[in-house]
C-alpha cells in the first residue's frame, strides 16, 4: 500500500510540476485543494505533500494562513537564476569534459544528433514540436554535464534549470540558427576536450538566451 501511494504521489508531483513550468498552472495562481483534487485526482494529503515538496524547490510559495500559490516570475528573479545556472552548469561541464570517458562521448553525440534533428525541424517551420524540443534540450545538457562526478551538483542544476525553463515557456519562442550554432559551437569544443572553450560557448549560449527572453518579456 506504502510504494502505492509512493508512485501517486511522485506522479501527482511530476505532472503539478509540468503544468506549472509549461505555463498550464500560471504564475502567481492560487492553487486550491479542492480544485487541485479534481483535476490531479489525488487526495488532499497527497497534494499538501506534493506542494510543500515543490515549495521547498522554489516553484510553489506556500503562504501562512492563506494557502498555496504558483510561485510568481519577474525579470530579476529571471537573471538570477540565469547567472546561478551559469555558475553551476559551466562548472560542471568543466568537470565532465576533463573526467568523461568514451561512453560520456557517445551519449554527448547521440544527445547532439537528436536535439540538431528537431530544431531543424523548428527552423523549418514546424511549431507542434516545441515540448519535444524542450525535452531533448535538457536531454543534451544533462548528457554534458553527466561526467561531472558530483549528484549533488547535477541535483542542483536539474532544479534551475526547470526554472530556467519556466521563463522560456512563458515566451515560446525559438532563436532559430542562433541556437543551432551555439548548440554546435558547445558540443564541438566539448568533444576536442577544449576545456575553456567549452565553458565559454555554455556561458555564451545561456547568456544570449536570456536576453532574447528579456526582450520578449518586456
Amino acid at each position: 500500500m506504502s510504494q502505492s501511494l509512493n508512485v501517486v504521489g511522485s506522479a501527482t508531483y511530476q505532472r503539478i510540476k509540468r503544468d506549472i513550468i509549461f505555463g498550464e498552472l500560471a504564475p502567481a495562481s492560487r492553487l486550491k485543494l479542492d480544485k487541485l483534487r479534481e483535476r490531479y485526482g489525488a487526495s488532499v494529503s497527497t497534494l499538501r505533500e506534493t506542494l510543500n515538496r515543490l515549495a521547498s524547490e522554489g516553484f510553489v510559495d506556500a503562504q501562512d494562513q492563506r494557502g498555496f500559490f504558483v510561485t510568481p516570475t519577474s525579470r530579476n528573479d529571471l537573471i538570477e537564476i540565469a547567472n546561478l545556472r551559469i555558475l553551476l552548469e559551466c562548472h560542471a561541464l568543466r568537470l565532465s569534459v576533463e573526467k568523461g570517458n568514451t561512453d560520456w562521448e557517445g551519449n554527448v553525440v547521440s544527445a547532439y544528433h537528436k536535439l540538431n534533428l528537431i530544431e531543424n525541424k523548428l527552423h523549418a517551420g514546424d511549431e507542434s514540436l516545441k515540448e519535444d524540443w524542450k525535452r531533448y534540450d535538457w536531454e543534451f545538457h544533462l548528457a554534458l554535464i553527466e561526467a561531472c562526478g558530483s549528484r549533488n551538483l547535477l541535483s542542483l542544476h536539474s532544479v534551475l534549470y526547470d526554472k530556467y525553463l519556466r521563463y522560456q515557456m512563458l515566451v515560446l519562442t525559438y532563436r532559430g540558427e542562433d541556437a543551432i550554432d551555439e548548440h554546435r559551437d558547445i558540443v564541438n569544443a566539448a568533444l576536442e576536450r577544449d576545456v575553456d572553450l567549452a565553458a565559454e560557448s555554455l556561458r555564451l549560449h545561456i547568456q544570449v538566451g536570456l536576453e532574447h527572453t528579456l526582450e520578449v518579456l518586456e
